[in-house]
């Protein structure tokens, strides 16, 4: 028989963030979305850089984290999110993440050979994801593209 619901853990190098039990999960793969429900063969991967929505049995809307990198444990009954970064939506400082965004697009933009490209390129991303979440959260339209 299959489980009813999941236990979501995501843990970060600094805290626990979440231990919930939701009904599903899509947690953002190096190659796109992966969407989970209970009862999922148990498998083993690597986070990218993106948006973790889940839902639980009494939530209409998906709720949002934001992630950067890590690996995720995906058991029939259990997902386990290890993440170099994790946000809640309510915790973003959107304000902070535009600037963020805006200081990497100049890094990028600039001519200068020193720049870090990997790090200037995940430095977007995350401003990006971070933006969209908060966005999301907040109610605002987000354009994607």
């Amino acid at each position: 028989m299959l489980p009813e619901s999941i236990e979501l853990i995501v843990v970060t190098p600094e805290r626990q963030l979440l231990r919930e039990t939701v009904v599903e999960v899509t947690i953002p793969g190096l190659d796109g979305e992966l969407g989970i429900l209970p009862g999922h063969a148990p498998l083993i991967t690597e986070l990218g850089i993106g948006a973790l929505k889940y839902r639980t049995a009494t939530s209409s809307q998906p709720i949002l984290l934001a992630i950067l990198r890590g690996f995720a444990e995906v058991l029939p009954d259990r997902v386990t999110l290890l993440a170099e970064t994790a946000e809640r939506a309510e915790e973003i400082d959107l304000s902070r993440a535009e600037a963020a965004k805006s200081r990497a697009e100049k890094r990028l933009a600039s001519n200068d050979t020193n720049i870090d490209w990997d790090r200037a390129t995940i430095a977007l991303q995350r401003a990006i994801i971070r933006i969209q979440v908060a966005k999301r959260y907040r109610g605002v339209p987000v354009a994607t593209h």
